[in-house]
């Protein structure tokens, strides 16, 4: 084997691992403070995962989809933190500093828009673990119940139910809401 080879299909496995990390960056972190409950432990979350994933950088041509390993070692390194011993004091989920500002709709629609956010978030709190990363990973990640189902080592079948389950469940928290 070619040294030279080697380092060049190293670099460019790094390159690629960069390029898809901040591609999925926004929709990472959204993900993420879903798990964690806030804005800053989501950063940290996404901030080690990248860590990680560097680290296993030399292994990614045995990946068929960066896209989902790197959101699958993010749900995991997030769920650590969220179990992790010094952190065991409950959070409450970010509020408006969860929000991303956007410069483009008018105020009253900026306003709905984090009213609709944070019946979301309380909406999602009463989902259990399962059926929250199952939506998270579907809708923010994009990821097929197929790949999910891989990342998670369970049938597809399943995933599928808890996604089912997992919207029911929104929509009833959803409906009963005040608009």
């Amino acid at each position: 084997m070619n040294d030279r080879g080697a380092k060049d299909r190293a670099a460019s496995a790094g390159a690629d691992l960069v390029r898809t990390f901040e591609s999925l960056r926004d929709e990472l972190v959204s993900t993420l403070l879903f798990v964690v409950g806030n804005r800053e432990d989501a950063l940290d979350a996404a901030q080690d995962a990248f860590v990680k994933c560097w680290r296993s950088r030399d292994d990614l041509a045995g990946v068929i989809n960066l896209r989902a390993w790197v959101f699958k070692v993010a749900m995991n390194t997030a769920r650590d933190l969220k179990r992790s011993a010094w952190r065991r004091k409950a959070r409450p989920l970010a509020g408006e500093d969860a929000v991303y500002a956007d410069a483009g709709p008018a105020p009253d629609q900026q306003a709905d828009h984090r009213e609709d956010l944070e019946r979301l978030r309380v909406a999602l709190t009463g989902l259990r673990d399962e059926e929250k990363e199952v939506f998270l990973l579907r809708q923010n990640g994009g990821l097929t119940y197929e790949q999910i189902a891989e990342m998670h080592d369970r049938p597809v079948g399943t995933v599928k139910t808890q996604m089912r389950t997992a919207l029911i469940k929104l929509r009833q928290v959803l409906a009963a809401a005040p608009t």
